[in-house]
């Protein structure tokens, strides 16, 4: 039964973590955290996908009550639940990670199911855009390069003009 575990926690601080990490599963996709905090996030996660695919106005305004941007409740209700559309519960995966190194306790990655069509395109466009910030900054050095002056255009053959000035000639 969710809610049972206190997670070393008073309630309010435990609930205001738990809508954190709702909130940002809904945003990201995935998140890796404790054992225990995963299977508590993965009820209330799955609670807040079967309120978007009633997508009635008194399920939106609950999912903005218990989530914290309103932007986590769009991707919600217009991504995430149709993607769940045909399925009865069972909208999250946790998977155990293995102990923690600094104090030993059990982690696990917490991620929607069949949910990669809809997250792992953005990876692709971070990709691309850093792709493109490369290539700008290697079109700016060559533009660069073809505007300084190189040695090479200069003649060897001229002296380099005198830095006396009129001034300074001796006077006949």
């Amino acid at each position: 039964m969710p809610g049972t575990r206190k997670l070393g926690r008073p309630t309010s601080h435990r609930m205001a973590m738990l809508k954190g990490m709702v909130t940002f599963l809904l945003e990201t996709g995935r998140i890796e955290t404790t054992y225990t905090r995963a299977k508590e996030v993965s009820a209330l996660a799955d609670k807040m996908v079967t309120l978007g695919k009633q997508n009635t106005l008194a399920s939106r305004r609950q999912a903005l009550a218990f989530l914290k941007k309103e932007e986590a409740v769009y991707k919600l209700f217009t991504f995430v639940a149709p993607l769940y559309e045909g399925r009865n519960g069972g909208y999250t995966r946790v998977l155990k990670l293995g102990p923690r190194r600094g104090d030993g306790a059990e982690m696990a990655l917490i991620e929607l199911v069949d949910a990669e069509s809809y997250y792992a395109p953005k990876k692709e466009k971070k990709d691309e855009k850093a792709d493109a910030k490369a290539a700008k900054k290697a079109e700016k050095a060559a533009k660069k390069a073809e505007k300084a002056p190189k040695p090479e255009d200069t003649p060897k053959d001229e002296a380099p003009a005198s830095t006396e000035t009129p001034a300074e000639t001796p006077a006949e």
